[in-house]
């Protein structure tokens, strides 16, 4: 592509501006509709309460969809769900190569072993601290600290100058595994001039800073020693330093580490692959569990956020086929609440604590520190970068905003607040949004992606809370009932309320009484008619307007 001097710097979040998650950021140069564009994440978040037979949320990549051809890269910051999770479902779509650092693509290239055209995706490796080109964008990779191995920032050189996209991070001067932030490196960064900055807001609101993940292992092992029987720990699978602290914690009260989850193997298998757990820290699994002295057990487990699938959700309700907890056992939260999780949290551990199985979380004791910066470390970042203009992402409405609020107080000239869809143009000069591009989610209901605000799930959360409803009606050809409607509902009616499903007969046979003679021949009428008495009488008796199917049988 030829540039023009008409050409424009372009920003675009489909994903993680005004939410949480669900990260997916697009870097264009050139016009609106004739621009290469640079992809950073491909994320997904998991689905509510309120969403039913729906796991997972991804965002709708329709528009760079349409423009396949011009997209030259996807660039994964690093290996967490909410970053890298949709490569598996949406790739197909994009069909462009992707570049990670040694222990995120070993992350991927697990996940992808689970799809049939898995082989066909061109991964690049790139190591820390590497440079390399896509298109009209030089990068490099900066490192530094969060939950996970290799976090990097993006230091990315535009024909109109550099911008630092951090990605999730924070400043961790003892982080446990991998090296500390490279804050040299931003601080020449920040002298060689920064155009634009766009930065996590998670924690704009946390005094401070997040604190460091090896002041927990002391914490931890001082819980544990207090502790009888079983301890579970539960965390994120993604948090390779949280597993080796709380082995570490484990060992030093001479507690066997069992591991359960799959996502939590295939992280340890990822980390061993990539050297940041060593082959002599032993890990047993679920299987082994039943030959362990309840008071020698440490099991390290999914389903901190009250995940119904996870690990620690079955083993509360008894499901789980190889683990149990007991009354007097303790389960350790070793995690935040993420947003939204609060009430499948809460359900999880009052269904321990009825058990009688103890819970500790962040609210008793130190078992967490958070992988995203707090205010002091986003004061920190600004001063060492000095950018132009900041971009918040990576947050809700008003931890963006007042993202925004902090980088006007830290003396940066511009701030741009987007939502997903918000195209901004970054000048050298400043930055505003010149366009709101359609951005969506697609949720996985089953094995295929569906619109979120599609028809399938509109009608089903319906479902959820209004019931449903299928009239069998046989008329003859006068439209006169040959025979009584035979009703069938869910969520609607109990067993016994044998007059009140009488009297949705009355209405339909009402209903088709009252009929103009014109429409009586007109099967589509009759439906309608049918429909609209059934729903009037829904909406009176309890206040409730269901999903209504009739099937209309004429003879």
């Amino acid at each position: 592509m030829t540039s023009t001097k008409d050409d424009k710097l372009l920003f675009l979040p489909l994903g993680g501006a005004g939410e949480i998650g669900m990260n997916l950021n697009l870097y264009g140069w050139g016009q609106e509709d004739n621009a290469q564009w640079m992809m950073v994440d491909l994320g997904v978040t998991f689905a509510d309460p309120g969403m039913p037979a729906v796991d997972i949320i991804m965002p709708d990549p329709a528009f760079i969809e349409e423009y396949r051809d011009d997209l030259i890269a996807l660039v994964l910051t690093h290996a967490h769900e909410d970053h890298l999770g949709a490569v598996p479902y949406l790739w197909p779509r994009l069909k462009c190569p992707i570049y990670a650092t040694p222990f995120t693509a070993s992350v991927l290239k697990r996940k992808l072993r689970e799809v049939s055209w898995g082989k066909d995706v061109p991964i690049h490796v790139i190591e820390l601290g590497g440079t390399f080109s896509v298109g009209p964008f030089d990068l490099e990779l900066v490192s530094l600290t969060h939950s996970i191995p290799e976090p990097n920032a993006l230091a990315i050189t535009t024909p109109y100058g550099m911008v630092l996209h951090t990605g999730d991070w924070k400043f961790d001067p003892d982080p446990v595994v991998g090296d500390a932030a490279d804050i040299d490196r931003l601080r020449e960064l920040g002298d060689a001039k920064v155009l634009a900055m766009v930065c996590d807001s998670t924690n704009v609101f946390s005094p401070g800073d997040s604190g460091s993940e090896g002041d927990l292992q002391e914490s931890l092992t001082r819980i544990i020693a207090s502790c009888k029987n079983r301890v579970a720990v539960s965390c994120f699978s993604s948090n390779i330093a949280r597993l080796k602290t709380v082995a570490e914690a484990a060992h030093n009260n001479e507690r066997d580490v069992v591991i359960s989850g799959r996502s939590m193997r295939n992280m340890i298998e990822a980390a061993r692959e990539t050297g940041y757990i060593p082959e002599d820290m032993v890990f047993l699994y679920e299987e082994d569990a039943g030959y362990l002295p309840r008071d020698k057990m440490l099991l390290i487990c999914t389903g901190s956020q009250g995940e119904p699938r996870a690990a620690l959700s079955r083993i509360a309700s008894g499901d789980h086929p190889r683990v149990s907890l007991d009354e007097g056992d303790t389960v350790i939260f070793s995690s935040r609440v993420i947003p939204g999780n609060e009430v499948s949290i809460s359900q999880l551990q009052n269904t321990l604590s009825k058990r009688g199985i103890k819970i500790i979380d962040w609210q008793d004791d130190f078992v967490h520190v958070s992988g995203h910066p707090a205010r002091d470390e986003l004061t920190q970042m600004y001063q060492l970068v000095r950018p132009q203009i900041a971009i918040p992402v990576h947050g809700e409405a008003r931890h963006m905003i007042e993202h925004a609020a902090l980088a006007h107080e830290c003396q940066v000239k511009t701030t741009v607040v987007p939502q997903n869809g918000s195209m901004i143009s970054i000048t050298k000069t400043g930055a505003e949004i010149i366009d709101l591009v359609p951005s969506g989610r697609l949720a996985l209901e089953g094995k295929r992606l569906v619109p979120i605000d599609g028809k399938l799930i509109r009608n089903r959360r319906k479902a959820l809370y209004s019931g449903f409803v299928v009239a069998t009606v046989v008329i003859d050809g006068n439209a006169e009932l040959f025979d009584e409607p035979q009703i069938t509902d869910t969520g609607l009616l109990d067993e016994d309320e044998i007059e009140l499903e009488n009297a949705i007969i009355d209405a339909i046979a009402n209903a088709l009484e009252n009929l103009p003679k014109k429409d009586r021949r007109d099967d589509d009428a009759i439906t309608s008619a049918i429909r609209i008495a059934m729903r009037r009488f829904y909406k009176k008796e309890f206040d409730k307007k269901p999903v209504t199917h009739i099937h209309l049988v004429r003879v």
